[in-house]
Formats: structure tokens, sequence, C-alpha cells
């Protein structure tokens, strides 16, 4: 028996120095991942989707020509290299020779022609359509380089490209119409499978001209109760969460081993009302229902106090003080005399609301029909899941709408396609206006900066007083990760492209 145990001890130590000569030996290997969000992906075609769940996915797989960073610079994606000409009507994009698919084939010009031309037709139904409409062709020199020649001075279009919504896909899977069915993109990752709702597989792209990352993939797990991933980051059994609930994500930082990223983000979490639907068609209404809603109130209530009043401009360079906005203050007074002067006693809507993202629209629209009785306005609220509520979203087909829409750093392609007579969504937003249309057009075409901010924060104005939506907040992203992950840098776009710079310990 002592002479067991001696074998047993001496094998030990063996064993010990041998791992320890090993480690010092070799040098570290790249990981998983082990990831976990709570709304999964509605759709693959980068196209098309409008949900944030899917374009976190997307976002991994494809590249846009040009991105933003985290100071929401644009810096280069698929391009190296772009120039606007002097009179802002022609740009030209040099690509990055190493820009690669995930199937091996080089990026080209004929790709980033083809991929414009498919968002430009209307019968894909393009989620960022109308932002490009200043395209009047696409010239493609050499393998190379991509030129826009644009019918007016047009320098937001260089902000609207920095979307996947403007993804580069490959020419050939276009016109075998797989788009949306398959994810060759050039993007950091490869979507090796996708279980909807239960589970993403990603592995890291060789072929990506990024660089090399230091995980070797990606294990996404799909569970839509936020206090269980918060659980299973307690518990070892994932490394790395996207929070979307405040009250969750605000316990993070008294969780051992675990560490919260929270940055400020350029989405807004609105009440779009249907002014195409009495008696929201009436001026007085809107802004009566304006005046009565308490802001401050409703982020204190529904988001733990996580979030800042907004009104529609959320970037910094262009966004002004809300109080000096028409009745972003409360004041019941002011909208009992405009809903009388409206000639309304009162009426009954329904506002529909998605589960899950934001995790916080149902607490809003409770506060929200706590409110808006004040003035003899009755709420009913129907909670969609989130598929269906993007359809009906998409749609226009509703009364109200709690929504989280998403920003950019530039107000033309952030609105443009809601509230222009152009605009692809503009079924959504269901209104209209000379006025908007019109300084929308001169934000465009403008190209002093000094100029722009001028004529955008008019437009605020403007809109806020037409009161077709109620901003509401502008809030927080948070993701939380485990000590053993490094390397994560957010965004204000709410992006998780951060994920390319992680390592696992």
């Amino acid at each position: 028996m002592h002479l067991n145990t001696t074998r047993k001890v001496l094998a030990g130590l063996a064993v010990a120095t041998a791992l320890s000569t090993s480690a010092i030996a070799l040098p570290a290997q790249a990981q998983t991942l082990r990831m976990a969000w709570s709304q999964d992906a509605t759709g693959l075609d980068p196209h098309k989707q409008t949900a944030f769940a899917s374009l976190r996915l997307l976002e991994l797989v494809y590249e846009p020509l040009v991105r933003l960073d985290a100071d929401l610079n644009v810096v280069p994606a698929i391009a190296s290299e772009w120039e606007f000409s002097e009179d802002a009507q022609t740009l030209t994009f040099m690509l990055d020779p190493n820009a690669t698919f995930s199937n091996g084939a080089q990026v080209t010009a004929a790709d980033v022609k083809a991929s414009f031309e498919r968002l430009l037709d209307e019968a894909t139904s393009a989620a960022a359509r109308s932002n490009f409409l200043s395209i009047e062709s696409i010239d493609t020199p050499d393998e190379a380089t991509v030129v826009f020649n644009l019918n007016t001075p047009d320098v937001p279009i260089l902000v609207a490209m920095a979307t996947i919504n403007a993804a580069i896909v490959p020419a050939s899977e276009i016109e075998a119409g797989s788009i949306g069915t398959t994810a060759i993109g050039s993007g950091p990752f490869t979507l090796d499978s996708w279980e909807p709702n239960s589970r993403e597989v990603l592995s890291a792209n060789p072929e990506w001209a990024g660089g090399e990352l230091a995980i070797d993939g990606i294990d996404i797990s799909v569970l839509p109760d936020e206090t269980a991933i918060l659980a299973s980051l307690r518990a070892g059994q994932i490394d790395f969460a996207l929070l979307n609930d405040p009250l969750i994500a605000t316990l993070v930082p008294n969780e051992p081993n675990l560490e919260l990223n929270r940055v400020g983000v350029l989405a807004y979490n609105v009440l779009q009302l249907n002014p195409s639907r009495a008696p929201m068609d009436n001026l007085k209404v809107r802004q009566a229902m304006s005046c009565a809603i308490d802001r401050q109130e409703i982020i204190d209530a529904a988001l733990a106090g996580e979030g800042t009043v907004t009104g529609p401009l959320t970037m910094p360079a262009f966004a002004q003080d809300p109080a000096d906005l028409f009745c972003y203050e409360q004041d019941l007074d002011m909208a009992r005399q405009l809903i009388e002067e409206a000639g309304v006693d009162g009426f009954t809507a329904t506002v529909i609301a998605a589960t899950g993202e934001p995790p916080v629209a149902a607490s809003e629209a409770q506060v929200l029909q706590s409110q808006l009785a004040e003035i003899g306005i009755n709420l009913e609220i129907e909670m969609m899941e989130l598929n269906v509520y993007v359809d009906t979203w998409l749609s226009g087909e509703f009364d109200m709408a709690v929504a989280q829409n998403g920003g950019r750093p530039d107000p033309y392609p952030m609105y443009n396609r809601y509230f222009t007579a152009e605009g692809n969504l503009v079924h959504v937003s269901n209104f209209t206006d000379e006025t908007l249309d019109s300084l929308m057009k001169q934000g465009q075409a403008a190209t002093d900066p000094a100029t722009r901010v001028e004529i955008f924060q008019e437009f605020e104005r403007h809109l806020a007083e037409q009161a077709p939506w109620l901003w509401l907040s502008t809030g927080y992203s948070y993701t939380a990760q485990r000590d053993t992950i490094s390397g994560f840098e957010p965004s204000p776009t709410g992006t998780l492209f951060g994920l390319t710079k992680v390592s696992v310990e």
C-alpha cells in the first residue's frame, strides 16, 4: 500500500512536471468564446433585416465597404480608401486587395456593384434603400475600384454605407438567389450552424482581411430569460453575454469575477403614433399626448433610471437640449387644453410592444398607459413575439407602437427612410410633411458641417412639434463578461463587432 501510494505521488509529480514544461514550451491556443443573448436573429438577409438581434449576428459574418469605430469615425472595412469629388457628387472606393469571401473568392468591384443594385431594387425591400437613392450609376473601372456617381451632393451617404444593411455580398449568390438562405460574407466569422431560438455556432474566418482573431469561434446560446444568463455567467457556463435589461445589467458589478461593459448608445426608445388613423390624424391630439408624457418618470420606472430624455437627434454632433423642443417636459394643463381644442373627449387605442427586445417595452407601455389616462386616453397593451412584432411594425398596421430604433451619427440616414416622401419605411411612420422633406434634402446636399447642424436642428424642432412619434429616451448598451475575457470594445452603435478583439485566458 505504501509502495502504491509512492508510485501515485511520483506519477502525479511526473504529470505535473510534464504539464508545466508543456505550458512553457507551447504557444497559447485560441479558444471558443461561450456567449449568450436573449433574442435570436429573425433572418439572415443583411439587406432586409431591421431587428437588432439579426443585425448583431450578421455584422459578425458580413462586411460593408466601411464601418464605424467606437468613436463613430468612418474607418476601412472592405474598402481600404475612399474619396469624394470636390462637388461631393462622386464617391470613389479602392477595395482592400485581401478582402475575401468565406468561400475563398476575392471581393471585387462587381460584387459591390451587384450588392448596391440589389439594395436599390424595390423588389428586394431593402431596409435602407432610400438612403442610396442619390446613386445615379456605378462604374467599375477595374476589379479593385468602384465609383458611385450621385445625382446630388451627398456627404451622409458614407455613414449610410457603414452599416450591415449595406453589406457586400457575392454577386454569384445574388444571381443564385441564395442570399438569406446561405451566409457567405467577408466578415471575421463564418456561420457554421443556426438553430433558430436555440443556438448559433460561428468559427473564425481564416479568409478575413482584418487579421487573425484571438478566438477560434463563438458558441452562442439563446436564453430568453436574462436572469438565467446572469446565473450562467456566475456558474462559469458562459464567458460573455449581451444584456438588454438594465435591471439585470446593474446587478453585474456586484458579482465576483464578472465585469460590466456599459456605453451610451444612439438608439432611442419611442412611442410611435400612427397619424393616418383618427384621432391621431389631428395635430392637437398628438401634441396633447406629447405634453401629457413625463419622460423622466418613464426612465425612472421602466429603465431603472438608466437613460436620458431625448428628442429625435441622439448623435452628439447634432443633438440639442430636449427641453427646448415643443412639450418635451410634462405639461398636463397644456395637454388638457389641446385635447379640448381638438374636440376629442377621450379615446381608446391599442399599443403594440415586443417581448424580449427591448425587455423594458412592457414596462414603458404600462407607464405610458397610466400617464395618458390623465387626459382620457385608454391604452390597451398588446404584447407580441419579436418576429410577429417586426412584421406588424414593418406593415405600419398599428395604432401606436413602443419601439426601440437604431441611431446613426448623421441624421439623414437615420430619418430619411421614415419621414420623406421617397422613404422606404414611410409606411411605418405613416407621416409625410413638406417642411421635413425639404429640410432633409437641404441637409443631404449641404457640405458645410455648421450649416448641416443648423438645418437638422430645425428639422428636429419641426418634427417634435408635429409629433408623429413621441421620443422618450436614449439608454445604454450592456455586455457582461467573466474576468477571463479581455479586449472587448463596446460602441455607441450597439454593435458587437468588438468581439473581434476578444481573447479568452
